[in-house]
């Protein structure tokens, strides 16, 4: 019987309708007289389902013997016929697991049918697989153990779906059974199970799958690598342990990116995973990736400092052939740190004095110059992306107006409109690498600064007050309105505070409650006492109107150089930022006088010497954030270059060690219970001897 299986598409046919007699007929299992009646018409073998089933398609879904012996028999091309998912009838009855000796004898007689693929991509064993069905899974396997390796269209094989389910209804013990009886045939590259099992962290079916097929752990995927490749990459310790007693030379393969397994594990976090492979190799300076690279330099690329201190502890043999070591372009580790600003990395690699701080690289650079140099370059592309969204938003504004205006156009106007929305979405997504600029940043400019408190270069004082150039005459006259703009707000809210602050003036505590608990106290306020209000209110109305006048005159100086000529600008801003500056310190200092005669009645002298502490702080701060503003272009770079290195050093030093300090908490919960149930019993032993001592 010869058949033309590619021939029989569904989409080559224009079938009628199987009505609900036939489909009745189908799924009770009934052949009489009447069906054949039916079946016999002309056209017959072209009556589907809306879904393009045919008789046979339902028949092999229902499990029905007869039907299928009868329709296979007087209508053989229904057997390779698809419906409009390219599903063949094998496909139908593995998914409802209808393994009746017709199929099974369909199967015999056209072996093919096992191998097709539907839209998916999907064999009917990967159907079989995914729905569960054991019995017609193996039956498949069996007749054909090569199909167990073909991927769909997500480049999952039925193996791989096995292993992805959790051996669902132990389907993928019996299928390694199967196709173990295949022999000398290796299995073809591809996703291996045995990534799945990984992906999962199943030990109990990568063991399984290591003793029914351990050539499997030999399989390379094209994006992954080998088994172990994979296992370092997610730090899956029990993995990485039994791949390395059973496909031990795996260690020695390179994946698509030319990393060693070792490699792997150092961007995976894992520090025990790194500590296995020190242990079964205790010569990494041979294992070198295709850009020259050690183990440190992965790390350190990576970031990942956990990694590099555990590294950094080992025997001195192991690790100063590694410290120095430069890639192919020259880089060290800390290079790599630098580079990449990865602050953490280049935190711990900076601070062993094995490292050499002052090598370079090819092209000519140290580490403080590379992340110098990288940090310019981050800044650049952030103000770049900050204008970027500026253009977006104007856009988006304009965009916005037109809308409104057009609510009531006509249909080709509407069809404009979203055509505008798709082009502001697409800009929208064209926007979004700020984003990872800004986090770019801010690690460049951290590992710059912890590389300045280390390494930097020994420069003159005077260097340090060097002006670089500054911004052309448009640039900065936009600056200058921005600063206008936002010196006018604050100078306009000191104004309203401190005139508010006039209107009501600040009053002593009242003192009835005193004096009901305390007869012998005076009922009034003491001649000192009242002099002492009066010379704080007199203060208090000095600054209060001192602030009100200087935000006065900053407001009015700003409105008059918005309408001035624009050489006036500069000059304005100057004066009206110190003017700024001096009421908003003369308004902390009218605030600190009401506290204080608020609380002139008041017995506490911690409270008062608390007040005085967080007010001297703060007016320290105040005054250094204010700075800025009204200091020469020269002091500001200076600040800049030092002062602000330290305060991003100190940040980081803080988190840096906060975080450690949290992990070792969460890491190691026993000892720290251990900790305190130790510290509990001794405070409670000391307690019990106080109390004997006393009796």
């Amino acid at each position: 019987m010869d058949i033309n299986i590619d021939g029989n598409s569904r989409d080559h046919m224009a079938g009628s309708m199987i009505d609900r007699k036939l489909y009745q007929c189908v799924r009770q299992h009934n052949i009489d007289e009447y069906f054949k009646t039916l079946v016999q018409r002309p056209l017959a073998e072209k009556l589907v389902t809306p879904c393009g089933n045919t008789l046979l398609h339902l028949a092999a879904s229902y499990g029905t013997d007869e039907v299928i012996a009868y329709l296979t028999e007087e209508f053989p091309s229904l057997i390779t016929t698809t419906n409009s998912q390219q599903d063949t009838v094998l496909h139908l009855a593995a998914r409802e697991g209808m393994a009746c000796t017709a199929i099974k004898d369909l199967v015999k007689s056209e072996p093919s049918l096992t191998r097709k693929t539907n839209t998916k991509g999907n064999t009917p064993l990967h159907d079989a697989v995914i729905k569960g069905n054991k019995e017609f899974a193996v039956f498949l396997a069996s007749k054909d153990p090569v199909v167990a390796y073909y991927n769909n269209k997500n480049g999952r094989s039925p193996l791989y779906l096995a292993v992805e389910n959790g051996n669902k209804n132990g389907i993928l013990d019996d299928l390694l059974k199967s196709i173990k009886r295949e022999d000398g045939d290796a299995p073809p590259k591809g996703k291996s199970p045995v990534h799945a099992a990984i992906e999962q962290r199943d030990i109990g079916i990568l063991k399984k799958i290591g003793e029914a097929m351990p050539e499997l752990l030999r399989l390379t995927d094209e994006e992954m690598g080998n088994s172990l490749h994979y296992a370092s990459s997610i730090g899956f310790l029990e993995g990485v342990q039994f791949l390395l007693d059973k496909f031990h030379n795996g260690a020695y393969g390179r994946n698509p990116e030319g990393n060693y397994p070792i490699h792997l594990a150092c961007k995976s976090h894992s520090v025990r995973v790194v500590k296995e492979y020190l242990k079964e190799f205790p010569y990494p300076k041979e294992f070198l990736n295709k850009k020259g690279q050690n183990i440190l330099h992965v790390a350190a690329e990576s970031g990942k400092g956990n990694v590099i201190s555990y590294i950094l502890k080992q025997d001195a043999k192991l690790v100063e052939p590694l410290l120095n070591e430069m890639d192919e372009d020259g880089n060290t580790p800390l290079h790599l740190a630098a580079g990449y600003g990865k602050s953490v990395a280049a935190f711990v690699l900076v601070r062993d004095k094995r490292v050499d701080s002052s090598a370079v690289n090819n092209e000519n650079l140290t580490p403080y110059d590379l992340a110098e140099q990288q940090s310019k370059s981050a800044e650049e592309k952030f103000d770049k992306a900050n204008e970027m969204d500026g253009q977006h938003h104007s856009k988006d504004v304009e965009y916005g107006l037109k809308n409104s205006t057009a609510e009531n156009s006509t249909d080709s106007t509407s069809s404009q409109r979203k055509d505008k929305a798709f082009d502001l979405k697409r800009d929208t997504k064209k926007s979004s690498p700020k984003h990872e600029g800004l986090i770019n940043y801010f690690g460049m400019v951290t590992t710059l600064s912890i590389l300045y408190i280390y390494s930097r270069p020994k420069k003159s004082l005077s260097w340090h007050f060097t002006v670089t150039p500054g911004l052309i005459i448009s640039q900065a006259k936009e600056e200058s309105k921005n600063r206008i703009g936002n010196l006018l707000v604050v100078a306009v809210l000191v104004a309203g505070v401190t005139f508010a602050g006039a209107v009501q003036l600040p009053q002593l505590r009242d003192n009835n409650y005193s004096s009901e608990h305390h007869p012998e106290s005076n009922s009034t306020i003491t001649a000192s006492r009242y002099s002492s209000y009066e010379n704080h209110l007199y203060g208090y109305l000095f600054l209060d109107l001192g602030a009100l006048s200087a935000s006065m005159v900053a407001a009015l100086i700003l409105l008059w150089a918005s309408f001035s000529d624009a050489r006036f600008i500069f000059l304005a801003v100057q004066v009206s930022a110190f003017m700024v500056f001096l009421a908003i310190i003369m308004m902390f200092g009218a605030f600190l006088l009401s506290v204080r005669i608020a609380l002139l009645e008041s017995h506490e002298v911690w409270l008062r010497i608390a007040i005085t502490v967080v007010a001297v702080v703060f007016f320290l701060v105040q005054a250094f954030l204010f700075l800025p503003w009204i200091l020469p272009r020269s002091v500001n770079q200076f600040l800049q270059r030092i002062i602000l290195h330290h305060f991003y050093y100190l940040w980081f030093f803080t988190l840096f060690y906060c975080w450690r300090w949290l992990t070792e908490i969460l890491e190691y919960p026993k000892s720290r219970n251990h900790f305190l149930n130790h510290f509990l019993k001794k405070n409670d032993a000391g307690v019990s001897q106080e109390q004997k001592s006393k009796s």
